[in-house]
């Protein structure tokens, strides 16, 4: 390990407890998406209280904030992706308080060094369990000038390269006419029975797609009374695949579905987006390999293969914006389960104490390597480019 990175553990272990006790803190007091208001504020404290100028309530979003500092010398800029929203019932089961402590941790440790050239950033964001702030994080344009944008997230495995899958939520109306079901069924349009045909069609072409693309749908609403014809019935689904492309040309074919449905009982159709689309994740290679690097730095050797997750994560969207990473750290012991109040618990425990320490670490080496290696930062803007020409 050379001087700077020795340098930077060494900070790392002189902020431990108190980057700790930020993460148990926001563990302790789980909320919801887009009300994550201590959890937003604790953050946002620890990296003013250390030298950071700190940006609240940005992109339209009250809890999501936008951490600055800039280094004594210009150079690229990179940021760290905080996640702090928790779960229903169960608090934090997929760790998220040791996401946001670490990604701050990471970033205060970079601006400890005098030899710091460029920006580091903390950008704060939102509801990842619920509607995905990153995408709208994107759309606002907070990525446009980022080098580099990187976080890690607690697992089962060290997983520095991932995938997830594509991800479009739909939701579909029926729309007929009602009347007496049978005094006056001649006079109606079952929309229940447009549905119904709809998802006939659905399995059908369930039948045509590649085990890539996943289709997943249940009605809502589907009438209000037995004797009264169904006037209007909905569903949602969620359809899935590896590349966006693929699902785009797969989204036409089911819309084309929904449509000749309809027209089958001579019901309208209308169709709407009612979460915000997610990209596949694409990691960075060159920036996972680096990552992977120091983990070795760190003394972790044992490194899984490259995973698709059989999820979808609004970092998808980033990676598509700028270049990133998503890995995986192993918390505990590995079995716990996430999602689980287990997976709480043990965010809670030493080990999540032990992974925040690892994941600060490694993320701030990560970081330094990409601001002072200007050869590396090429190579990663080489690779990202040929994804952009897809």
């Amino acid at each position: 390990m050379d001087a700077i990175k020795a340098f930077f553990r060494d900070q790392a272990l002189h902020l431990r407890k108190e980057v700790w006790e930020v993460a148990r803190q926001i563990g302790e007091r789980p909320e919801l998406g887009y009300k994550e208001y201590f959890a937003s504020n604790s953050l946002s404290s620890f990296l003013q209280k250390h030298g950071f100028i700190v940006d609240r309530g940005i992109a339209g979003m009250e809890t999501a904030f936008l951490a600055r500092f800039k280094g004594p010398r210009p150079g690229p800029t990179i940021a760290y992706l905080a996640e702090y929203d928790a779960l229903p019932v169960i608090g934090h089961g997929c760790g998220h308080n040791l996401i946001g402590a670490a990604s701050a941790g990471a970033a205060v440790i970079l601006s400890k060094s005098l030899e710091l050239a460029g920006d580091v950033l903390v950008i704060g964001a939102p509801a990842e369990e619920t509607s995905g702030a990153k995408v709208t994080l994107v759309e606002k344009g907070i990525f446009k000038d980022v080098d580099v944008a990187m976080m890690f997230h607690p697992g089962s495995q060290n997983v520095p390269v991932i995938s997830s899958l594509a991800l479009d939520a739909l939701e579909f109306t029926f729309h007929g006419r009602s009347a007496h079901a049978v005094a006056a069924s001649g006079f109606g349009i079952n929309a229940l029975d447009a549905m119904i045909n709809f998802f006939v069609g659905i399995n059908a072409l369930k039948k045509q797609v590649s085990q890539d693309v996943k289709i997943n749908g249940i009605i809502t609403e589907g009438g209000t009374a037995p004797n009264i014809i169904p006037e209007r019935a909905v569903a949602q689904f969620y359809l899935r695949a590896r590349k966006r492309k693929e699902l785009d040309e797969w989204r036409e074919q089911v819309i084309r579905c929904a449509e000749g449905a309809a027209s089958m009982v001579s019901a309208k159709m209308t169709w709407h987006k009612f979460e915000f689309s997610y990209d596949e994740m694409h990691t960075n290679l060159s920036l996972a390999e680096c990552f992977t690097r120091n983990l070795g730095e760190m003394g972790i050797h044992q490194i899984a293969s490259p995973q698709t997750a059989m999820g979808s994560v609004d970092m998808g969207n980033v990676s598509r914006a700028v270049p990133s990473i998503h890995p995986y750290l192993t918390l505990g012991t590995g079995t716990e389960i996430p999602h689980t109040r287990d997976f709480a618990q043990v965010s809670l425990s030493p080990d999540g104490e032990r992974l925040v320490l690892l994941a600060m670490q490694v993320l701030a080496f990560t970081g330094w390597d990409v601001l002072s290696n200007n050869k590396l930062l090429q190579q990663i803007k080489r690779e990202f480019l040929l994804l952009t020409k897809e």
